[in-house]
């Protein structure tokens, strides 16, 4: 009988990993979090002005309209600067994990799981850059937190459970900040930076650590 059970379980293994992409490392998300920090505390420096009106065009219209458009450039410029650190750690991290596991990257579910979440993405980073373009910096914390909850709903159906958990919390917190405006960079940094260390290192206890004592491999204390 037990024979028969672990069979099943080995199947079902087996079948799950077909289909979904496993090899997402809770270190990824523990450094994409650690990078958005970082990338906020250097837009608050930069600006020089208290959390609660940083992105509010508000503040910075009696500058003039050439501030406006430095603090634009500045911020479209950082937010690229961290989603391309945040990629190369998280590929980093995910490529070895995926090693440990004797698995590879590229495979069918890895390239639906990116298909999936490319859509929001891209539709929301198009959709941002409308909003900065019109002048509305106080909704594009807001949507971008909206937008990356929806791509990981999205995708999650292609990875782990956790995922979609995450993807709720990013989804209420920008609903949250639509109607606390003031708090643009603050809630951008919890949404990016607070949650994803979080989740990161609830990941990291769940699924890396005991999948690397299963190989041998000393875990990261």
């Amino acid at each position: 009988m037990n024979e028969h059970l672990q069979t099943l379980t080995e199947i079902r293994s087996l079948m799950e990993r077909s289909s979904k992409f496993l090899s997402l490392s809770g270190l990824s998300g523990v450094s994409a979090g650690i990078v958005a920090m970082i990338g906020s505390a250097v837009v608050y420096m930069r600006l020089r002005t208290d959390w609660l009106t940083v992105l509010s065009y508000n503040r910075l219209a009696p500058y003039g309209a050439s501030r406006f458009l430095e603090a634009n450039q500045f911020l479209i410029k950082t937010a690229i600067a961290v989603l391309v650190a945040a990629l190369i750690l998280g590929t980093f991290f995910t490529v070895r994990k995926a090693r440990l596991q004797g698995q590879r990257v590229w495979n069918q579910a890895s390239r639906r799981l990116l298909w999936a979440m490319a859509v929001p993405l891209v539709t929301g980073g198009i959709f941002c850059l409308a909003l900065i373009h019109y002048r509305l910096l106080f909704l594009t914390a807001p949507a971008t937190l909206v937008f990356y909850g929806l791509a990981l709903l999205n995708g999650s159906k292609y990875t782990v459970r956790d995922v979609e958990y995450l993807g709720y919390s990013e989804i209420a917190l920008g609903l949250l900040a639509l109607f606390l405006s003031g708090y643009n960079l603050l809630f951008w940094t919890i949404g990016f930076g607070v949650l994803h260390i979080i989740y990161g290192t609830a990941m990291y206890w769940k699924y890396d650590r005991n999948s690397a004592q299963k190989m041998g491999v000393k875990p990261t204390s």
